[in-house]
């Protein structure tokens, strides 16, 4: 592998569009990218490296649901993508499709916001106004607890993450909903405000 290759933006979005075709996985995979642009910034990170793990970590989710992360890693490693990026994008799966333990706190935030941001997506989704923009932490709370909304969202899991984070899921649900905010025009969250 060659340590000093550096996938640009444009790359990875240009590979996700070829193996993601799926309007609402598209908008997914821009709404992690812009949480962990925003984590990243909030962390003193680099958010262009935080943003292109985030745009790309469901690649392989479309085509191969039941390879989750493995085709991933296989396409990344054969486009000699740096290891930190792939380890990363394969420990969102920890405990679900893969046994790689998010360990650097981008993989943490990764792990912990990905099915976050479902959730807030739904619930920004059943408001009056569509919109992220007026959108409260309680909102999401209300919806948490009912577990036939966004049925397909792993609550355990987010709430795993924010113990991996040390963060309380209150603070975890805030930011993620502030950094959603800043790609709400990108991800059809803007609404009618």
């Amino acid at each position: 592998m060659t340590e000093s290759y550096m996938p640009s933006r444009e790359e990875a979005f240009e590979l996700l569009k070829e193996y993601t075709k799926t309007e609402g996985l598209i908008k997914h995979a821009l709404a992690v990218e812009g949480v962990m642009r925003y984590f990243a910034s909030k962390f003193g990170e680099d958010p262009e490296k935080w943003g292109i793990i985030g745009l790309i970590h469901d690649l392989d989710y479309e085509k191969w649901p039941d390879e989750h992360c493995k085709k991933t890693k296989e396409i990344l490693e054969n486009k000699n993508w740096p290891d930190d990026y792939i380890r990363a994008v394969i420990s969102h799966g920890y405990g679900i499709c893969t046994d790689v333990e998010p360990v650097h706190k981008m993989e943490k935030i990764l792990y912990a916001t990905d099915e976050l941001t479902g959730l807030i997506n739904a619930s920004a989704l059943v408001r009056p106004s569509r919109s992220i923009m007026d959108m409260k932490p309680k909102s999401v709370k209300k919806k948490w607890k009912d577990k036939s909304f966004a049925a397909g969202v792993d609550r355990s899991i987010i709430e795993n993450g924010a113990k991996m984070l040390e963060m309380d899921l209150n603070e975890l649900i805030a930011e993620t909903i502030e950094a959603m905010k800043t790609v709400a025009d990108d991800i059809g969250l803007k609404g009618n405000i």
